[in-house]
């Protein structure tokens, strides 16, 4: 039953962990196209420097998360899928309200 649980929760972390580093990703993306443009990108390169924070927050959170499933028990491994699901969530939302400022809403 431990081992099922483990699977499960590490699961879970893994997904939590790849969503974080996706918001990590696309604002990286976003700052990028952003200094090309110089000072045209200037506020989106400034709303990037804003979020910057949430998103390296996230991606530690659901890290920590990941690295508690490699635990053997199973409430460190609950604990652990629980931390990496929230990341996931936060740092999903948080690319929601980015994509819809940038893309109006679609």
């Amino acid at each position: 039953m431990g081992a099922v649980v483990g699977i499960v929760a590490g699961l879970i972390a893994l997904l939590g962990l790849l969503v974080a580093l996706g918001n990590a990703g696309y604002l990286a993306m976003l700052s990028s196209a952003a200094r090309k443009r110089g000072l045209a990108g200037e506020s989106t390169a400034l709303f990037v420097k804003e979020r910057r924070g949430v998103a390296v927050g996230t991606t530690a959170v659901a890290a920590l998360g990941l690295l508690l499933t490699l635990g053997g028990s199973v409430p460190v491994d609950v604990l652990g899928a629980v931390l990496a699901a929230g990341g996931g969530v936060a740092a999903k939302r948080a690319l929601d309200g980015t994509r819809d400022r940038f893309r109006g809403g679609v």
